[in-house]
């Protein structure tokens, strides 16, 4: 009864919902609608959740999600390599295939071979200026500015990184008319991916990470490894290239996201049909049971020298063409059309490598990859024209009726280097490490001709030399030229590790080192040095090559006058006032504002929490008895030097380092501050 009593009740109830919403507008209906959250497939949402969420707490029992991070970065990264090598070459052969069924039409095949270049480049130089003008170059720079603790968020956005991939695409597949790598722009790429690779894994764990710097020193080992599939190399070229001072810490997830990447990029070559097995990228057959004779020795240390000094003469050549380019008005008003300089320039350099023209003597219809592979061939070439097929495969890329083989190789270098030093003029995303690595290869190549035609049927020192290998050579020229533009040893694994020839790994180290010894000798600075200059990027290490007088910099020059602190029994309203006029987290503490003996620190949330208890326990009290003073763990002189500093806050990772005279608080420099400084200095400079 009771029921039947409410159900009138109910109706009239409804009734008047009813008459009421009609009095509403429509559009406060529309709005209440629309404040519902309507959840499409809420049960396959939630059962979706529920599976993720369960991966995840099993995925994180066998090893924590960081490292599936590093697998991941490795193993994309690899990815995207192997598919930019795959449709470069499918690119160059288009074009090799066009320009060959135009034979017999001069004029067409001059328009297929500079015309095809030209636009490449002209396309992406006007697309990363539209899209993003960060993209350009080759990147490490940058990245070694971040590593650094400098924030530069547009070098890692996701319009750089699609910009950076879609022009480094049209740069490779110009081809080894513009003679440019990939090394520098992976790195890069590297990064970027790993910035937002790390940003997601916190958010799967619910972590919230302030920096992630230590996913970008993996990702620039990771980047070297995926573009030659040598992970050792990799981690060794991020320890010397990245950074000035590297963490043990970083040490392991280097290699195994390295190897993972290595791993992959060869197992993608296997199953594409470039290689049979898991193998080394440039399979070579030199002779293990005799490598090279003792005596050899002085000539590798000679092809080092060698190497050292034309690294010089390099790195001079770009420092100039780097500073003619910012001060001449003739070129500042050509590259304010980015498009239109890059065609002009690649147009000009595709005439001189055109075949029938002066690229008859740089076998310039080989690519990149088959300059190296042809440099690195064990057999000697001047030995080669009793075999006429084999003399006859060589002829028809590096050899003329005209010009000898070796002076063709000559030719080849003195040429390549200059257009080298003009193509890194381009606004292109664009290597430069592997154009070094073939010209060492070259000169290295040149040498080990030459010895071999010299002593390859006579007696030196009571000893036949009947099997000297000039692909040795090539090999060992190699690793110390590009050793010797990025001051670096590095190339010297690097080449053990592309060949698989560790029987030479003696000969390749010892080029590498003397190379390296000369071209650091004069404190100049490496290629990537030169370019942080150029840039003016706030680099430590760079500038204080380009300048020396920073070394000398005190820190007393640069700290503030009046520097916060507090004395160890300041009240509330001395607290109240550093916490509202200052930012710092760590406060300075002094005995007392006569003595200005330092005590140590207190935390900027040890002062929040000294003033919430002041103010619930309405009591005054002194500082020193609820809040915890730290002591300092490293101390500054004021006659320290401006790099002192920078290399105890970058080791200790600091953010705050103290100046103290005689135990005396002077002032305090923070890592914002020090900062400032470099980007002044960088402005200045």
């Amino acid at each position: 009864m009771k029921q039947l009593e409410e159900l009138p009740e109910r109706k009239r109830d409804q009734h008047e919902n009813v008459q009421e919403s009609e009095k509403q507008p429509l559009s406060s209906v529309k709005s209440s609608v629309f404040l519902v959250q309507w959840k499409p497939c809420r049960e396959t949402h939630s059962t979706v959740k529920d599976f993720l969420l369960k991966l995840q707490r099993c995925l994180g029992a066998v090893c924590g999600m960081q490292w599936y991070a590093y697998a991941t970065l490795g193993i994309t990264m690899a990815l995207l390599s192997f598919l930019m090598d795959f449709s470069v070459a499918k690119m160059l052969g288009a074009q090799q295939w066009l320009y060959g069924q135009l034979e017999g039409n001069f004029l067409l095949q001059f328009l297929c071979w500079t015309l095809y270049p030209a636009c490449l480049c002209a396309l992406a130089a006007t697309f990363c200026q539209s899209i993003c003008p960060f993209s350009t170059g080759s990147g490490i720079p940058e990245v070694r500015t971040m590593l650094a603790g400098i924030d530069m968020p547009l070098y890692l956005s996701l319009t750089n990184m699609f910009s950076k991939f879609l022009g480094l695409f049209c740069t490779l597949a110009a081809g080894s008319t513009v003679f440019l790598g990939k090394v520098g722009p992976f790195v890069h790429l590297s990064t970027m991916f790993a910035a937002y690779l790390d940003n997601m894994f916190s958010l799967l764990q619910g972590i919230k990470k302030e920096k992630t710097s230590d996913m970008l020193v993996v990702a620039a080992a990771v980047g070297v490894a995926s573009c030659f599939g040598a992970p050792v190399s990799g981690v060794l070229f991020s320890v010397e290239v990245m950074g000035s001072h590297y963490s043990l810490r970083h040490y392991f997830p280097c290699f195994f996201s390295a190897a993972c990447g290595a791993l992959t990029f060869r197992f993608f070559s296997v199953w594409s049909g470039d290689m049979e097995t898991v193998q080394a990228l440039f399979k070579t057959n030199f002779p293990s049971a005799l490598p090279f004779y003792p005596l050899e020795i002085v000539l590798f240390a000679f092809l080092g020298l060698l190497c050292g000094a034309v690294g010089c003469c390099y790195l001079f050549c770009h420092r100039w063409i780097l500073q003619f380019t910012k001060t001449n008005p003739l070129f500042i008003r050509m590259q304010t059309e980015k498009g239109l300089y890059s065609a002009g320039v690649v147009f000009f350099l595709a005439c001189l490598t055109f075949p029938p023209s002066t690229g008859q003597y740089m076998a310039s219809e080989y690519t990149t990859k088959e300059l190296l592979t042809s440099l690195l061939d064990c057999r000697q070439w001047s030995s080669l024209s009793h075999n006429a097929s084999v003399h006859q495969e060589l002829s028809l890329k590096w050899n003329t009726s005209e010009m000898p083989l070796l002076l063709s190789l000559a030719f080849f270098l003195l040429m390549k280097i200059w257009m080298l030093v003009l193509a890194c003029t381009l606004p292109l995303p664009a290597g430069y490490f592997m154009p070094m690595f073939v010209l060492g290869a070259a000169g290295g190549r040149l040498l080990g001709e030459g010895v071999a035609h010299v002593f390859s049927t006579g007696v030196v020192f009571g000893h036949h030399w009947d099997s000297v290998y000039p692909g040795v050579y090539a090999l060992a020229g190699a690793a110390a030229l590009s050793g010797a533009v990025t001051h670096t040893l590095s190339p010297a694994l690097l080449a053990v590790e592309l060949t698989g020839q560790f029987s030479h790994a003696v000969p390749i180290l010892l080029a590498t080192l003397l190379a390296n010894g000369l071209a650091r000798s004069g404190n100049r600075p490496s290629f990537y040095d030169a370019i942080s200059i150029n840039k003016k990027l706030p680099h430590l290490p760079s500038l204080v090559k380009a300048y020396p007088q920073i070394s000398l910099t005190t820190v007393a020059h640069i700290l503030e006058k009046d520097s916060v602190q507090l004395q160890k029994a300041a009240g509330p309203e001395e607290v109240r006032h550093i916490v509202v006029a200052s930012v710092q987290l760590q406060i300075p503490v002094v005995d007392s504002e006569d003595s200005q003996i330092l005590v140590g620190f207190v935390q900027r949330s040890e002062l929040l929490k000294f003033l919430h208890h002041c103010k619930t326990q309405n009591l005054q009290q002194q500082m020193d008895d609820v809040c915890c003073i730290q002591p300092v763990s490293s101390l500054l002189s004021p006659s320290s030097t401006v790099d002192m500093a920078y290399s105890m806050m970058s080791v200790l990772e600091l953010q705050t380092l103290f100046v103290a005279d005689k135990g005396k608080l002077v002032g305090c420099l923070t890592w914002s501050k020090m900062k400032e400084i470099l980007q002044a200095l960088a402005k200045e400079n």
